[in-house]
């Protein structure tokens, strides 16, 4: 007789076994600790009837954003819907979200998620599924209330308590409610140590105030929790690199690419976009990273299935090869990406609409400002900034588009965005080192009259 999981949720199968080692990958996924496919393979062993396993590889897989791994993702949600007699209507409710995925139709499966969590809020792997697809669109008001529909269904005497509130906490800090994400993140740290979303929540608000010497404490203080063992380690040591670069320690973002963002460490792409928005930023303060640069594209499949994928990726993807040196395949990557961006057959993917509005735009405007016209990056660039948001990404990762706007302004003749893109951000935070250094590139309102 099928029995639930840990939470109550009902599941398709009978074997202990299977339920505890897709747990454990169910903790994995979340934590990012380790790597999920061997509980899987493990649990589809003890119940080869049972289309969990497969449809939690297929979903791990795609959450990657790699196209190398959209066929063998096919072929597991294949193998699951073989076995979909065994399926609860809670896990059909899986396999239609993740086929919706494949598909490209990111928001229709976050809204496939929400109706599943309705009935079963303390499914944890649809609030980890869903958060994650929020995040690649940028839904902030999703990223936020849909944990907070959630919540308080759960015990915190649950394993996985931690981790949905760190889920919480994020989404807290992209909506700008900084106190309560900060409180938030550090709750889910009392109650569990080992939740590097967490950390990982509690930095961005420390990045978002302006806040970099007590961030970087902070993450020296839980590096145990994340340095080691974790999947998330090369994006926390970017964070680390941020604190370095808002103090204009360029030395010390060096190191930290050359130790933590450079080399066979940097295995998928979601690694390698973190290198390339540090060396665009390197590059805008006027730092020598031609040669990170190259070997950074070096080691990045830029080949046709990867153009276009997603537009996120694109752009840093962009950024690289611009910083590298190599305008000409920059280009050649811009006109791929747009081929498939425009490709009637694919009009109902997201990412379709976001390379068509946003992506494109930003990819155009950082090859004029290579090309010396700050005044035509200015151009294409400005007016997509109110939707960069729906362009995924937290708000640290889009920083990269406003940092590109303040940098043509100094270069141009569009100085008064400038400031006002300066005075701005003196309101959010206060002025770092970096922005001072902004400020006097762009100049005052006096010198610019003379």
């Amino acid at each position: 007789m099928n029995a639930p999981d840990l939470r109550g949720n009902p599941t398709g199968t009978a074997s202990n076994a299977a339920r505890d080692h897709a747990e454990r990958a169910l903790w994995r996924m979340m934590s990012f600790y380790g790597d999920p496919l061997a509980d899987l393979d493990a649990a589809a062993q003890a119940d080869p009837a049972w289309a969990m396993p497969h449809m939690m590889k297929a979903g791990f897989l795609l959450s990657l954003t790699e196209p190398a791994e959209v066929a063998a993702a096919a072929a597991l949600l294949d193998a699951a819907r073989e076995r979909e007699r065994s399926c609860t209507p809670r896990e059909r409710a899986h396999l239609d979200a993740l086929s919706q995925v494949l598909e490209g139709r990111w928001a229709a499966a976050c809204r496939s998620w929400d109706a599943l969590l309705i009935e079963h809020p303390r499914d944890a792997l649809a609030l980890q599924w869903a958060h994650l697809w929020d995040f690649y669109r940028g839904d902030t008001a999703a990223l936020r209330q849909r944990p907070a529909r959630a919540l308080p269904e759960w015990d915190e005497s649950d394993p996985l308590y931690s981790y949905v509130l760190a889920l919480h906490a994020f989404g807290l800090e992209e909506s700008n409610l900084y106190p309560q994400a900060e409180d938030a993140g550090r709750r889910a740290l009392q109650i569990n140590p080992r939740v590097p979303w967490a950390v990982h929540a509690v930095a961005h608000v420390m990045e978002m105030q302006g806040r970099f010497d007590e961030g970087a404490a902070w993450l020296r203080q839980q590096q145990s929790v994340w340095a080691e063992g974790n999947g998330f380690a090369r994006h926390l040591w970017w964070h680390k690199a941020l604190f370095r670069l808002e103090v204009l320690d360029h030395a010390g973002v060096l190191r930290l690419v050359d130790t933590q963002l450079s080399g066979p460490v940097l295995e998928i792409t979601l690694h390698r976009l973190d290198a390339a928005s540090l060396l665009w930023r390197l590059h805008l303060v006027d730092q020598d990273v031609q040669g990170h640069a190259r070997a950074l594209v070096a080691g990045w499949p830029l080949d046709d299935a990867n153009a276009g994928f997603y537009a996120f990726n694109d752009l840093h993807a962009m950024a690289a090869l611009l910083v590298a040196g190599e305008p000409g395949r920059a280009e050649s990557w811009l006109a791929r990406c747009a081929q498939r961006a425009m490709a009637a057959d694919d009009a109902r993917r997201v990412n379709h609409q976001m390379a068509r509005e946003i992506g494109l735009p930003l990819m155009r405007g950082l090859l004029a400002f290579t090309r010396g016209d700050a005044d035509g990056a200015v151009d294409l660039m400005h007016p997509v900034r109110a939707l960069a948001h729906r362009f995924g990404g937290s708000h640290a990762q889009r920083d990269l588009i406003d940092q590109t706007l303040i940098a043509a302004s100094a270069r141009g003749s569009r100085r008064s965005l400038g400031r006002a893109l300066l005075n701005e951000r003196q309101l959010a935070k206060p002025a770092t080192p970096l922005t001072r250094h902004w400020i006097e590139r762009v100049g005052r309102p006096e010198a610019a009259r003379a």
